[in-house]
């Protein structure tokens, strides 16, 4: 594939995981004040989301040569395909996990009685299954698609930052 078009879909990729992250983040701001047994470590998931998603959005509009100069790579256009490759698959990874933790979170039967922290830090969109029962269709194309985009964009984030601070190969 060539560079232009690993760089079109990666940025239309970033965009949609930072704004779904963003997005997912809104319900954890408005139930705040709910009494809800994990409201303890409340303020943190929207701040974790509201992190990874400004930046997978901030990425996802900055001209590619800023993002160059950020991760140390040539300008030119020769890196376009480590540039923007590395985050996409660190982001693929991170979102075929987290689609199977929701499936996972889904699935598991009340006896293993899951830990809300725990489940709300690993699957963000765990919060609708504390709040009602959703189908299983509802599971499959709603809301683990939301959580594996969630956790996209920190993949994005992670695969940036390795390509800014990690060790950088001669090619």
């Amino acid at each position: 594939m060539s560079g232009r078009a690993i760089r079109t879909i990666s940025r239309i990729v970033f965009f949609l995981c930072g704004a779904t992250s963003l997005l997912t983040g809104f319900p954890y701001v408005m139930l705040q004040g709910i009494n809800i047994p994990v409201h303890r470590a409340w303020f943190l998931f929207p701040v974790a989301l509201g992190v990874v998603g400004v930046f997978s959005v901030t990425v996802a509009v900055l001209p590619r040569s800023w993002i160059a100069k950020g991760c140390k790579r040539d300008r030119d256009g020769r890196d376009d395909v480590q540039l923007f490759l590395t985050p996409l698959k660190w982001l693929g990874v991170f979102a075929a996990i987290a689609y199977l933790l929701a499936l996972l979170a889904y699935l598991a039967p009340h006896s293993w009685d899951l830990n809300p922290t725990l489940m709300l830090s690993l699957c963000p969109m765990y919060l609708v299954k504390l709040s009602f029962d959703p189908s299983l269709v509802a599971v499959f194309f709603l809301l683990a698609p939301m959580n594996a985009a969630a956790y996209g964009a920190l993949g994005v984030t992670l695969g940036y930052a390795r390509l800014a601070f990690g060790k950088r190969t001669s090619g």
